[in-house]
């Protein structure tokens, strides 16, 4: 049997995507490069919030999501590579391609570099240079290079995939000990971001360890949360003790986060029957929108926390500025909405179908 022809979206997943927009929209509106307008020293003392403080870690979530997506739709599932392939390129390229027209303007009307834009361009395959959060993108790519592998492990046994992680363990392991850093693979490549997709595939297949498990999933939110809290308190992405870091937390703190997202991912999905109310449905529209969110928000959150630190009020006390991170984050989704139906919705299921049914049940899901 091939893939259905009509897909329906899983509202926990949206959830969790809106989160992970939220959490990288709050982080460039909050800080900017140099703690503006926000100061770093000004973090919050409720713990919880430094996910937002250090709202970097949404691409973490990111991430991890996808492996745990792909991982569920492709469950029982054959793979045709290369129509997989046609596929992800088919549905991300457009959005992607606007953007880096828009930027290609931009750069061209503040007299940038266009040859040096070119050249970013260019290598943007291999190395973490497209603009706006685009690097990420490269990074997704290369993950789906080393999937069929992933899936030819987990079809052996999911346990295998933990191989994975401990290769990239090492790797930044040896990294760190050469360089003295490990910072800029372990946040902008493969060598870090691994572990975060393979995470995703093995909450997948181990869920049952965390479905319903309530108060295992109230500690390891707990847990992580301080963790992150600490992490915030220490300095953070930019001040341990400076940027790039040379600090070896950035040996394990892919590992980290991939491991506590992914438990948290499959518990959210798996747990609750999700409302289809007002709240829970808007929620999953800025999910639905967050590809755009990701990258179109970049022109204008900068300039929206400097807006409102000039014009309207002092949002350099952290709570104020959170407040006001919501509210700019929320008047960017009809703008997320008109992108998504120009740029995303005509793509969705363009080109040829990639997997058909092998195994005992058929998820449907939208990609």
């Amino acid at each position: 049997m091939t893939e259905t022809k009509k897909r329906t979206r899983d509202l926990g997943l949206d959830h969790i995507r809106a989160l992970a927009a939220f959490m990288v929209f709050s982080w460039h509106f909050l800080h900017y490069a140099n703690g503006y307008p926000v100061p770093f020293e000004g973090a919050p003392s409720i713990f919880p919030l430094a996910l937002l403080d250090e709202g970097h870690t949404g691409v973490a979530l990111f991430m991890t999501l996808s492996g745990y997506l792909f991982a569920k739709i492709l469950d029982g599932r054959s793979v045709n590579y290369l129509a997989f392939l046609s596929r992800r390129v088919t549905r991300l390229l457009p959005l992607l391609f606007a953007m880096l027209v828009v930027e290609g303007v931009r750069e061209y009307v503040v007299g940038a570099d266009l040859v040096g834009y070119s050249r970013s361009l260019a290598t943007g395959l291999i190395e973490p240079t497209l603009p706006n959060g685009a690097w990420s993108l490269t990074v997704e790519f290369h993950f789906y290079l080393l999937l069929p592998l992933l899936l030819f492990l987990c079809r052996k046994s999911p346990a295998l995939l933990f191989a994975a992680i401990f290769l990239a363990l090492g790797l930044r392991t040896f990294l760190f000990i050469r360089n003295g850093t490990v910072f800029w693979p372990a946040y902008w490549t493969l060598a870090g971001r691994l572990d975060q997709f393979v995470f995703g595939i093995l909450a997948y297949h181990y869920r049952s360890m965390i479905i319903r498990k309530h108060v295992l999933a109230l500690v390891l939110g707990a847990v992580f949360c301080v963790f992150y809290y600490l992490f915030d308190r220490m300095g953070g992405f930019y001040r341990m003790p400076q940027y790039p870091s040379p600090s070896p937390i950035w040996i394990i703190l892919p590992t980290i986060e991939g491991a506590f997202f992914s438990a948290l991912i499959a518990y959210y999905d798996g747990s609750f029957q999700h409302s289809r109310g007002l709240l829970s449905r808007f929620i999953a529209k800025i999910g639905k929108y967050s590809y755009s969110i990701y990258l179109w928000h970049f022109y204008v959150v900068f300039l929206m926390a400097d807006f409102v630190q000039r014009h309207i009020m002092n949002i350099s006390y952290y709570y104020i500025g959170q407040v006001w991170a919501l509210l700019c984050f929320l008047a960017l989704v009809p703008f997320a909405f008109v992108s998504y139906q120009i740029f995303e919705k005509p793509f969705m299921n363009v080109g040829l179908s990639y997997s058909r049914k092998t195994g005992p049940r058929q998820p449907s899901l939208v990609v």
